[in-house]
């Protein structure tokens, strides 16, 4: 049994009790102990009984005379009375209740405080507590951390790469779809977009007051697609609206765990993706291209109009699966830090402890890295790189976003390098990480001259230290999407 006064087990929700409250349980404790009624504790100690019974609820705090009191009265140091800890297991339970009923968790469902008298028996107490200690520790789960996110991508991570990162549910739910409004080529023109919300029984309203943690709105109930106006030269809007449109065209449900959310935003992404890039002429144009051996991720932007991240995405969907090409793709900011990878071609990505590999620096060597590098970011750079894992052909492109710069990579093994355009570069590099040789310690010499003498101050962002936000969309408030829909639905 834990003693009172510990804190709780490594599972359960931390509580903490004002020391208020701690020391109005010693007094009551010490008071019944010596089967001393309030009333007569007040008589002893001149004060007024509903004085007295504010210091032992806890909402009240006494002046050090008016303890001294008390305590001699009870036949008590003063310093019993200001040990930091509950007196027994009955006034534990007492404080965890009281803590619990405070917490905006409770006080959401309205119902009402329940102050346990002397009627109410120890054991029922304990299944009262209990219960909400198993409430708050599953609340915790629910909420996440970002380990658990982590855990959760790389089992999805794995699960794609074990299907070589192709959905063929998903290319048969886009191709019908494209089929039936004879778009076998994509959507290409203004309006198809609209074309493609209408044909799955949605209405495309873009409005400028979207909640500012969403990007699209999907209203099941009026079946309506919430999207932001076009901005003056903005061009790939139409994904936002395709994958609002997936939940509809895949069957997605509100989902149940974080796990099925990542799940759902992966396919919504592969959705948006197939009907942007259809499948069947995707293909035919990069076996064209392997024939010629010119395969290259940008041609795919010139014919289709898509961001190069969702072609290099699209790229390794089909490669493996219609090409028999094993390749790999990182995203990485200009800080080498990795936000999305994908690899089924052998080559090992740095990993933390847990297995996770978002968040951890690329080698500095690899062609993704050296992208950054260049005098003109806008034409893709090249290089070949000589890794423990083997050598490896890849192209990097820098890309710009809302959030800022980033490095798009896509590599396979040398002897896939054949196929592809710019493989008679000269740019060559060799890697021998994880050795810490590699690129991550300093100079000597410069770290002879520093070392001790830097203090960096780090830009250190709130996500790393955040859990995860909770709700079945990590970040959304119910309530401010709900205002937003009631709003549009009455016209105003």
């Amino acid at each position: 049994m834990r003693n009172f006064g510990e804190s709780m087990d490594s599972e359960e929700e931390q509580l903490t009790f004002p020391a208020t409250a701690l020391l109005g349980a010693r007094v009551r404790y010490a008071r019944k102990e010596k089967h001393i009624t309030l009333k007569e504790l007040a008589h002893a100690v001149d004060r007024a009984p509903s004085l007295l019974s504010q210091i032992e609820n806890g909402k009240r705090e006494p002046r050090l005379s008016l303890l001294k009191a008390i305590a001699q009265a009870l036949g008590v140091s003063l310093a019993y009375l200001l040990v930091d800890e509950a007196p027994d297991e009955r006034s534990l339970l007492e404080l965890e209740l009281a803590s619990y009923q405070q917490q905006t968790s409770y006080q959401t469902l309205r119902l009402p405080r329940l102050s346990p008298s002397s009627r109410l028996s120890t054991d029922a107490l304990r299944v009262i507590v209990g219960l909400h200690r198993q409430l708050a520790a599953s609340r915790t789960v629910h909420a996440g951390t970002p380990e658990k996110a982590r855990a959760e991508n790389r089992k999805l991570r794995a699960e794609m790469r074990s299907r070589d990162n192709y959905l063929p549910e998903i290319e048969a739910v886009a191709s019908d779809i494209l089929g039936a409004l004879d778009m076998e080529n994509g959507p290409r023109a203004e309006g198809d977009l609209e074309r493609i919300v209408q044909y799955l029984g949605y209405t495309l309203i873009r409005t400028d007051d979207l909640p500012a943690a969403t990007r699209a709105i999907r209203d099941l109930k009026n079946r309506r697609i919430y999207l932001r106006p076009n901005q003056p030269g903005e061009k790939y809007v139409r994904s936002l609206g395709l994958r609002s449109i997936a939940g509809v065209a895949l069957g997605h449900d509100t989902p149940r765990s974080f796990g099925e959310f990542l799940r759902q935003r992966i396919a919504a992404n592969y959705f948006a993706a197939a009907i942007l890039l259809p499948e069947k002429p995707v293909v035919a144009m990069l076996q064209e291209a392997k024939k010629t051996r010119e395969l290259d991720v940008g041609k795919l932007v010139d014919r289709y109009g898509v961001r190069y991240e969702t072609a290099a995405h699209r790229f390794t969907n089909l490669a493996t699966r219609h090409l028999e090409i094993r390749l790999h793709f990182d995203r990485i900011s200009p800080a080498g830090v990795l936000t999305k990878i994908y690899a089924n071609d052998g080559i090992k990505f740095p990993e933390d402890v847990s297995g996770a590999v978002e968040g951890q620096l690329i080698c500095r060597k690899y062609a993704s890295m050296q992208a950054f590098k260049q005098e003109n970011p806008g034409i893709p750079y090249r290089q070949y790189t000589d890794t423990p894992m083997g050598t490896f052909f890849c192209t990097a492109q820098i890309v710009t976003t809302s959030t800022g710069h980033y490095s798009i990579g896509i590599g396979v093994p040398f002897a896939e390098s054949k196929w592809f355009a710019g493989r008679d570069t000269k740019n060559r590099m060799a890697s021998t990480c994880p050795d810490p040789r590699c690129c991550r310690l300093p100079n000597p010499l410069l770290a002879n001259e520093w070392d001790g003498k830097a203090f960096p101050e780090v830009k250190t962002h709130s996500h790393l230290l955040a859990a995860l936000p909770p709700g079945a969309f990590p970040g959304v408030d119910d309530a401010i999407v709900y205002e937003f829909l009631a709003r549009h639905e009455n016209g105003d």
